[in-house]
């Protein structure tokens, strides 16, 4: 397939605002692909040279896409560089040129898609002296052999700025409209999805072999989606939802999925990136195991041994990094707490009840292990026993508590009430915390103007609908040089346009691309006509909106991006479990 041929379907999912027009666009788009190509069109719909887990990245900036395509086009990069400062667009000004190229290519040929994604590969090997040349020779190479739209997208793409406002559940959605003609086997492909964490493979098996959808197993090596967990109030509402549980100790750190077969260690993170070399004290302490096949999911936290204590989440991150990591295990070593085991010894535990996984998980756990210990956990009976064990939890400086369905399974790439924690920061009755996305921010006024900051405009994702829906300003909890920081880091990503997977009836002085997530604190949720988070559900026709919101920390990206960001449904949940709570004070 022509890359040219993609772009006209790209540009068609741009100019729509519908979820289900663009579900049917991609749906077509799916159907013309040949089986080795659907994989290779995944990704880039991803915005992803290949899957995040394998560590191959694209991201070209700016500067060498606009030498590209000042070489490709015969202009000057100081003019092409003058039109994108004043489009705003690196993509539109690849069009823009490539449209009035000076004079056409000899060896003009129509770009494949698979020309295309084996060339764009080629580029993130190129490494050494004279390396960024070669990469911009490559890509202007690209840019002669397409259309002035397929340039625009490729253009977009090189520089990880899409922007079409399509996420994975859409992907999902449109896969499953291919194979079904319906959203009916939009659960098993997601399964599949959660499974390995590579949907380009799953698109593949999609198009050649669907049969093997249903049957997917998890592998070795292929990341699994983490299991997330729902949010009560309170020990009362935990145990009436569940009844008799497992409380397991919740700890603020890194979250880690360790990967065993042989000699081989991997180590994959929260956003399923390999983060194996950064933390080779946490493989020897792998190989250290009886077993010598399992996937283990828990928290690493830094240990200050001196002091006898565990270091904050923030100096926890600091061990994500790729230089002077030696220095760093030694200053700062890890313990890992396993919470739950998914795969031993060539058994499958994914679908087995948590007191069976947790049972072979301390099967596993040798004791006098240093690097890798097992959770500390205890049963509940009752919703006293889950607050005493909260309470201990707390006066342990840990971060609180996570109550387990003794009998659900490990649920991959969801939150669902099989786990539910209780954090301290919102365990009483005001005062809630949130990861918000940031969608835009406003200009400073007054003592900020010459931050050029004065808060930001934020939401949290509805994965229903593929869309960020508005939450929240925040303008508070800001230090001037954290305004500083706000203001060089989002002018970066910056776009001119409300991006398509944004619903917002407010209208910041900037808008930018859905990216970086902040913890904020809130003395509760109220109902807002202004708002657009949860609106399509509630039958008062208002979203609902944060009273009084603080900005609390920026969440490293090595965490968490704008798709990590709590859910509407957990909005809407947690505003229905404290009015509910109101009556009930009130009735006493």
């Amino acid at each position: 397939m022509l890359m040219s041929e993609i772009a006209e379907y790209l540009e068609r999912i741009e100019n729509t605002r519908s979820k289900l027009e663009m579900t049917d666009i991609l749906s077509e788009l799916f159907k013309k692909c040949k089986s080795n190509e659907i994989a290779k069109l995944v990704y880039i719909l991803q915005g992803r040279i290949k899957p995040p887990f394998t560590g191959i990245y694209l991201g070209i900036g700016e500067k060498y896409i606009i030498d590209a395509i000042a070489l490709a086009s015969g202009y000057p990069k100081k003019q092409v560089g003058q039109y994108y400062k004043k489009s705003g667009d690196i993509g539109k000004t690849a069009e823009h040129f490539i449209a009035s190229k000076k004079q056409s290519s000899l060896s003009y040929e129509k770009l494949s898609l698979i020309h295309a994604h084996e060339s764009l590969l080629k580029i993130t090997e190129i490494s050494g002296a004279g390396s960024q040349k070669i990469k911009i020779k490559k890509l202007a190479e690209l840019f002669m052999k397409t259309s002035p739209l397929g340039a625009r997208y490729l253009a977009r793409f090189a520089n990880g700025k899409l922007r079409l406002g399509v996420g994975d559940p859409t992907i999902l959605d449109a896969l499953s409209v291919y194979l079904a003609g319906s959203k009916s086997k939009r659960k098993s492909i997601e399964r599949a999805y959660n499974l390995c964490s590579d949907l380009g493979y799953v698109a593949e098996l999609v198009v050649k072999d669907p049969s093997k959808i249903d049957k997917f197993k998890l592998r070795i090596f292929s990341p699994i989606r983490p299991a997330l967990a729902e949010r009560l109030p309170n020990a009362n509402a935990i145990f009436a939802k569940l009844g008799p549980c497992y409380v397991d100790s919740k700890y603020d750190g890194m979250r880690m999925m360790i990967h065993r077969k042989g000699d081989r260690v991997e180590i994959y993170s929260r956003r399923l990136d390999r983060i194996t070399d950064m933390f080779p004290d946490v493989v020897r302490n792998a190989l250290k195991l009886k077993a010598k096949e399992f996937i283990i999911d828990g928290e690493a936290l830094a240990y200050n041994e001196k002091e006898h204590r565990y270091f904050s989440f923030q100096e926890t991150m600091q061990r994500k990094r790729k230089y002077g990591i030696k220095e760093e295990a030694e200053k700062l070593p890890l313990n890992v707490f396993a919470f739950d085991l998914l795969y031993k010894n060539g058994r499958d535990y994914i679908d087995k009840p948590f007191r069976v996984r947790r049972k072979e998980l301390e099967r596993l756990i040798d004791k006098n292990n240093e690097g890798i210990k097992i959770s500390a956990i205890t049963f509940a009976n009752s919703a006293k026993e889950i607050q005493d064990y909260f309470d201990e939890c707390i006066s342990q400086h840990l971060e609180g508590i996570i109550a387990k369905d003794p009998n659900a399974p490990y649920v991959t790439g969801a939150r669902k009430f099989s786990w539910i924690k209780l954090k301290k920061s919102y365990a009483g009755e005001m005062q809630d915390t949130f990861d918000v996305a940031i969608l835009g921010y406003y200009r400073g006024k007054g003592s900020r103007a010459r931050f050029d900051f004065g808060g930001v405009l934020c939401g949290v994702y509805n994965p229903k609908r593929d869309m960020f829906e508005t939450i929240t300003k925040v303008g508070s909890g800001f230090t001037e040089e954290q305004m500083r920081e706000f203001s060089k880091m989002l002018s970066k990503i910056r776009v001119k346009e409300k991006p398509n997977n944004v619903d917002s009836n407010m209208t910041p002085d900037y808008w930018v691309e859905p990216k970086y997530v902040i913890t904020v604190a809130a003395d509760n949720i109220t109902l807002s006509p202004n708002h657009t988070c949860g609106i399509k559900e509630n039958k008062q026709g208002k979203g609902y909106a944060l009273r009084f919101p603080r900005m609390i920390m920026l969440r490293p990206l090595k965490d968490k991006d704008a798709y990590d960001s709590t859910t509407t449904k957990e909005i809407v949940e947690m505003y229905n479990l404290s009015r509910s709570q109101a009556k009930d004070i009130k009735s006493k």
